[in-house]
């Protein structure tokens, strides 16, 4: 049963009962499931689930799964590992419930080699609608589009080639209290902690 929507504090139960809850700094319902495989994995073993339960409590993420890299000037700059369009939805979906009414700014790099290749172009953008504005980083040499109707569908969408464009847009469009999040597979040209001293500035 969640006791944030976000999924970072929720009871676990088995056979209507209650085994323990776990209150945690992780994010997202995909990360609820897979404590409770784990807690399911383990009970198996014989570990009580409220001995899993307290354990999960302790437990601190790993890097680049919604790492916080730092905040200036007011906004969060988060690192995320997404890299399909299901990981998109489940993170944006999962920061969403964790930020609540706060502006969520998402960067999208194509750098896998499926998104490179094209491959989620019709399903990528259905995954963002839960941003308030969208960048996907697309190199000029990539020689495919988006379905126009689909980018038609977006008033907050910006397609750029490169992290100086990137971080020239994100210039303009910043403001106090916003959050954004960063999700690529790679070290993005360090837009991170380029964006942080922007924003310092």
């Amino acid at each position: 049963k969640l006791l944030q929507d976000d999924g970072g504090h929720f009871e676990v139960y088995f056979a209507g009962q209650k085994q323990g809850e776990v209150n945690w700094p992780l994010i997202g319902l995909h990360n609820v499931n897979n404590a409770l495989a784990a807690i399911a994995a383990a009970r198996h073993a014989g570990v009580p689930a409220g001995h899993c339960c307290d354990a999960l409590a302790e437990f601190r993420n790993v890097k680049r799964r919604m790492e916080l890299k730092g905040e200036a000037g007011g906004v969060k700059v988060y690192d995320d590992f997404a890299h399909h369009p299901t990981a998109v939805k489940t993170t944006l979906d999962g920061f969403r419930a964790k930020v609540g009414q706060q502006r969520v700014i998402a960067i999208v790099d194509l750098r896998s080699a499926t998104m490179r290749s094209g491959i989620h172009k019709d399903t990528l953008l259905a995954s963002l609608k839960g941003a308030d504005q969208v960048i996907i980083h697309k190199p000029a040499e990539f020689d495919w589009q988006f379905p126009i109707e689909q980018v038609n569908d977006f008033d907050n969408l910006q397609i750029l080639p490169d992290v100086d464009s990137i971080l020239n847009s994100l210039k303009e469009m910043v403001q106090s209290g916003d959050n954004i999040l960063v999700m690529s597979n790679g070290g993005f040209g360090a837009i991170h902690q380029k964006l942080l001293q922007q924003l310092a500035a």
